[in-house]
């Protein structure tokens, strides 16, 4: 399969896979956002970010659904064998990192039957997207695709959903950010991305988990609520939980030094650098 395209800094036994959400790229992670893959890089660590079928450097390919991802994604860690790889995934990339386990077996192909998946951060994301009954899921894709319906682009779906996307009285700055980089989304992708996680529930899934895990929830996110993400926390056994001040859900470009302080630590208690 043809690898994903990735940025890479940083170097070590154990790489961090940096997976974006839906609106956004492997560039949510640099410097002008989130300064995420610099942390974790300076921390010790190879840390590296991705761009998801379809965004930023990566063609689509195949079927707009998970599954694509995660093939991706797969390709990628056995592509830089890495000793560890732990797998920090934001909204819909948080959604990828839950999949790849749910299809991985436990014991992946890696050296003496290593896990292919050691730890994992899940960022202001879900288990399920969604109620069972399908209604929420129907609207909430109809609110994101009506300014594209109407002809006006991914300019005018990050002007309209950004705001919304931060804490009340989140700088300026840190809308502009979020939304210049959702509107380089191409309209294509976005669609495809928003079908492909209508159906999305791993809820069943969780008390399988056995990577050493973080839960890192936003206070302001009315995407994935803290008390949805606390829950999350709760059947994943050992699993740890955080929730950002100040913060919606893009909390990674809004509040960067709490996230990356709460990422690094952890990666510091559990996959310590040589």
């Amino acid at each position: 399969m043809t690898l994903p395209a990735f940025v890479e800094q940083g170097g070590g036994d154990t790489a961090v896979l940096l997976l974006h959400g839906i609106g956004g790229g492997a560039s949510i992670w640099s410097d002008a956002a989130s300064g995420t893959l610099r942390a974790i890089a300076k921390a010790g660590y190879r840390a590296v970010a991705v761009d998801l079928p379809g965004y930023g450097g990566s063609a689509a390919m195949g079927a707009p659904d998970l599954g694509t991802m995660v093939d991706a994604v797969r390709s990628l860690i056995g592509h830089l064998a890495p000793g560890h790889t732990v797998l920090l995934g934001h909204s819909m990339g948080g959604m990828v990192a839950q999949e790849l386990l749910a299809r991985t077996p436990r014991r992946g192909p890696g050296a003496a039957g290593r896990p292919l998946v050691d730890g994992l951060v899940l960022a202001c994301t879900s288990a399920a997207f969604g109620s069972a009954d399908g209604e929420w899921q129907a609207q909430f894709i109809a609110d994101r695709l009506a300014p594209l319906d109407a002809g006006l682009g991914m300019a005018a779906v990050a002007a309209r959903l950004v705001p919304g996307m931060v804490s009340p009285g989140a700088p300026p700055a840190v809308v502009r950010v979020a939304a210049d980089i959702m509107a380089r989304v191409p309209e294509t992708t976005y669609r495809s991305a928003l079908q492909a996680i209508a159906g999305f529930d791993r809820r069943a899934e969780l008390a399988s988990i056995a990577a050493s895990t973080l839960l890192l929830a936003a206070a302001h996110d009315r995407t994935a609520p803290p008390e949805i993400m606390q829950r999350m926390a709760s059947r994943i056994v050992g699993a740890e939980y955080v929730c950002l001040d100040r913060a919606g859900h893009v909390a990674n470009v809004e509040q960067p030094a709490a996230f990356n302080a709460a990422v690094v630590d952890f990666l510091q208690r559990h996959f310590p650098a040589a």
